[in-house]
């Protein structure tokens, strides 16, 4: 949640250091003085951060600083990977097991998580031995192009199983 700056009246400290429009140092001043400055340009007078010893204060359109306040909050909100999925097929031939195992690198060097799943139908799911075996390919090709880390061990689904890797960070 974005907490809203004081503006023009709000302003309540002594002195002030203001910025203007253009990036400018403008001087430490009296809020009243700034405000008048502000609206001469037909602007107003944001604080943007109270931690400092006087305020800083900067002159600019209070509407472009919510939406630029905003437009920043929703960018630091967005996850840093997505969840990328890897489908295995019970009958999987080795090679086809390194070409997905060379894909989910990729996915993991460039910081999202993986879904592996494996879909059994039939008298597939009577073998179930068998599937976790295939997994433990993967993961065992996997583990020699980069390092993993298991986020969701395997899990029984009504269609067959699932995990989510993510790339373990190197020690």
């Amino acid at each position: 949640m974005i907490k809203k700056p004081l503006v023009n009246n709000q302003i309540r400290a002594r002195e002030i250091r203001v910025i203007d429009d253009a990036g400018n140092q403008l001087g430490i001043m009296v809020p009243q003085e700034a405000i008048q400055l502000a609206r001469e340009r037909n602007l107003d007078l944001i604080q943007v951060t109270e931690k400092v010893e006087p305020p800083v204060c900067k002159i600019m359109d209070y509407g472009k600083y919510l939406y630029q306040l905003k437009k920043k909050e929703k960018s630091s909100r967005q996850k840093s990977g997505e969840l990328k999925g890897i489908r295995l097929s019970f009958a999987i031939s080795p090679h086809d097991l390194e070409t997905r195992a060379k894909q989910a690198e990729k996915f993991l060097n460039k910081g999202n998580k993986i879904r592996i799943e494996m879909i059994l139908r039939g008298r597939e799911k009577g073998l179930s031995n068998f599937a976790k075996e295939k997994f433990n390919q993967f993961l065992e090709l996997l583990n020699k192009l980069v390092p993993i880390k298991v986020e969701r061990e395997l899990k029984r689904e009504p269609r067959g199983f699932s995990m989510i890797i993510s790339k373990s960070p190197r020690e």
